[in-house]
Order: structure tokens, then sequence, then C-alpha cells
């Protein structure tokens, strides 16, 4: 059986079916991710691989967040270090593309806000099912960086370039029912609905033809493979756009609750 020990951050319970509970840990700062959290959830995916145990996963956060994203000091230290932004663009892409490589199916219940990475985890799982109450930008272009992470590879393949471009441009919010209602999520349920609601579909992928399901989600995702490329390009330029004033301002509003002056809008 895999021990999961190994991971600070994380959350694991065992359910019927073959079903794995992940519960993002970090609720005194709504689930942010710190280094230690982000570089849990590249090797996340490549754990439940080798979980023999596990058929389906269920992922959601702890407390009244999903995931606010990088918190701040991480995002700061990307901003003031280049000899961290390789690395990071490492760990940014292995959170995708072991998310698109794992056969097995990930369900996200999207409980509260999700942001950033958390938003990566979120969407990109195969089945996600979103609170009324919740809501998720993503949040890159209001920090003055590009949106890279996920979003260039499967915003415009779920919703379509015209609501994936409104969207990624300006930073607005999204709530649960337009998320459905423009394709960016699979369901939209009432809050005290959300966790039945996503163990019954978890239960019902579990109790499924293996091979079928994960060869049908291992093919559909040929899509998002052969998009790569557009990924790629994204998140290096998110990277170079760290490396510019604009950063620093977006941090510095975020901080102060105020709308940010970017120096490049002057």
């Amino acid at each position: 059986m895999i021990d999961y020990k190994e991971y600070q951050h994380l959350l694991f319970e065992r359910r019927p079916n073959g079903v794995l509970l992940i519960t993002l840990n970090r609720p005194e700062v709504l689930n942010a991710t710190n280094d230690r959290l982000h570089w849990e959830l590249t090797q996340l995916w490549l754990t439940i691989d080798r979980d023999k145990d596990t058929r389906v996963a269920v992922v959601t956060g702890a407390g009244r967040a999903f995931s606010a994203g990088g918190d701040m000091d991480m995002v700061e230290r990307n901003a003031t270090d280049p000899r961290r932004l390789a690395n990071t663009i490492r760990e940014a892409s292995d959170i995708v593309y072991n998310m698109i490589n794992l056969d097995k199916p990930v369900i996200s219940a999207i409980n509260g806000v999700a942001v950033g990475a958390g938003l990566v985890v979120a969407l990109m799982a195969d089945i996600s099912i979103m609170s009324e109450t919740a809501r998720f930008t993503d949040g890159h272009t209001k920090l003055g960086v590009v949106a890279g992470d996920h979003a260039a590879i499967l915003w415009p393949l779920l919703c379509g370039m015209a609501k994936a471009k409104y969207y990624l441009l300006t930073s607005d919010f999204i709530d649960g029912k337009e998320a459905e209602r423009i394709g960016l999520v699979s369901l939209c349920v009432p809050a005290a609905e959300l966790m039945p609601k996503a163990f019954e579909v978890a239960d019902k992928l579990a109790k499924g033809s293996q091979q079928a399901i994960r060869w049908t989600k291992k093919s559909l995702n040929n899509w998002l493979r052969m998009a790569g490329p557009i990924f790629d390009q994204s998140i290096a330029l998110e990277m170079l756009t760290f490396m510019e004033e604009d950063v620093r301002e977006g941090m510095k509003a975020i901080r102060e609750k105020r709308p940010p002056r970017f120096p490049s809008a002057q």
C-alpha cells in the first residue's frame, strides 16, 4: 500500500470502492500554495498512479476555500530571485502534465475560492464540480504576469476563445453558475450537495470498467497534449513577466487591497 505520510499539506482519506479523498490543508491561509505545497502538487499525481488501491481521486480544500493560489511570500521570492524561475517553470509544468498523464480519473470538488495553482488542480481535473457559492479567477493579469499555468492550454477548449480571452485578460471572478453555463466546470450544485455529488460521481467511475474509463481519458487528453507548445510558451512568458516592475506593483496592491497602478500603464 502506498504511504502518503510524506505529504505535509495534503490530507488523505481512503473511502469505499477505491476512492481517495485528497484535501488541500492550509486553511489558515485559504490553502494558498507555499513552496512545499506547490512541489507536493507536482508529485501527488505520480503517487496516485503508483497506488494500486486508488481508482478515483477526489480533490477539495479544507475550510472555506479550495485554494487562494500562490502565497505572497512565494510570489515575492519569484519576483526578486531570477534563479528560482527555472525551477518554478518545471514545477508549474509538472502539475499540468502529470495530471494529463495520470490515466485514473480525478474529480475536483470546488468548495470555495480558487486561484492560481489551486485553480490549475480544480480545472485540470477530469470532472469539476463547483459549489454555487464558490468563485474563481485565473488572476494572473491582476498580479501583472502572463496567464500561464494551465489557462492557455485549457480554457479555450472548455469555454471557447471569446470567453477565455475575456476572463483571462480581465481577471474577473466567475461564480459557480456562470462557470457551469459557459463550460468551465462540469457541474454546479448547492454548497450542501457538493461533497455528496462528488462522491456519487466518484463511486460511479470506481465501479465502472477501469480500463475503458482510463483509456477514454487518455484518448481525450490528446487534445491537451497537442496544445502542449501553447502551454510551454505561456509558462515561459509568465516567468519573464516576473522580472518586470508590474509584478511588484501587483503584489503591493494585493497586500494593500487596492486596485493596481501598473508602471506599464502609466
